[in-house]
């Protein structure tokens, strides 16, 4: 489970490490991808197989649906863990998300969120919580 928000700086050479509170729930690779808000998804290998499992049962003609899917799977990458415990970001993520050097991460339950760190701090104060937190309670949570 991935909980909280940690800041961290990107080096020259556009490697990063994962925050080790992350890390420990981490096996295998990590797949980043483009997410919503202009933030990068940072998913194990088991969440991105059930994204995977659910996206083979949408319609492949439904033009709607097959548009985002294919954002989603292009900008995908598979990363791994360098000997000194860092990840390359690819340039197309980085270009996406904004990010120059520092980043924030945050746990989103069964993801990871990685952020530009001024692209999250006007995300986070600029949202009035007990309003949002009223749309969870449309499912049960």
């Amino acid at each position: 489970m991935f909980l909280g928000e940690y800041e961290y700086k990107i080096d020259n050479k556009n490697r990063f490490r994962l925050p080790s509170r992350f890390k420990k729930d981490v096996e295998g690779n990590l797949i980043l991808t483009k997410g919503n808000d202009g933030c990068i998804f940072v998913l194990t290998n088991n969440e991105f197989d059930e994204l995977i499992k659910k996206s083979k049962e949408l319609p492949m003609f439904d033009s709607n649906l097959q548009k985002p899917l294919r954002l989603l799977f292009a900008s995908a990458s598979e990363l791994e863990e360098d000997n000194q415990g860092r990840y390359l970001l690819p340039n197309n993520l980085k270009s996406y998300a904004n990010i120059d050097k520092e980043v924030v991460f945050v746990g989103v339950g069964t993801r990871i969120e990685m952020w530009a760190k001024e692209k999250w701090e006007n995300y986070s104060e600029g949202s009035n919580f007990d309003e949002l937190s009223k749309e969870l309670s449309d499912y049960g949570i």
